[in-house]
């Protein structure tokens, strides 16, 4: 049988679509949306799930890690786009996390577009 991950409301759904190897549920579909990490984090373990995904990088200075059998992965992003270009990372460090791990998935920051400058009058 598959893992059993949660994927936090920061991260996007569209991971469901990415994470095919595990057993994917989302915290609104759970019915624990709008849940603070902490509580979170607690509702998870007790239901049985091994992963959380999230795109809260402060959940480690938010909430006491230590002895928490839930592993943790944390992604830079939750910008849909850049996530899907390159998911190879989400998918390792997901497969890799053992009980109670953190683990950082770094993406590039999204570039943003700047609009021109309007021409200057004469």
């Amino acid at each position: 049988m598959s893992r059993l991950l949660l994927l936090d409301e920061s991260a996007p759904a569209g991971l469901c679509g990415i994470l095919t190897g595990f057993n994917v549920r989302t915290a609104p579909e759970m019915g624990w949306a709008g849940v603070s990490n902490g509580r979170l984090l607690d509702l998870a373990e007790r239901a049985g799930f091994e992963i959380m995904v999230t795109a809260d990088g402060n959940i480690r200075v938010q909430q006491r890690l230590a002895g928490r059998k839930i592993a943790l992965v944390v992604l830079t992003t939750n910008h849909w786009d850049t996530i899907k270009a390159d998911p190879a990372g989400v998918i390792a460090a997901c497969a890799g996390a053992g009980q109670g791990a953190y683990v950082v998935v770094r993406f590039p920051k999204p570039s943003r577009r700047r609009r021109p400058f309007p021409p200057s009058s004469p």
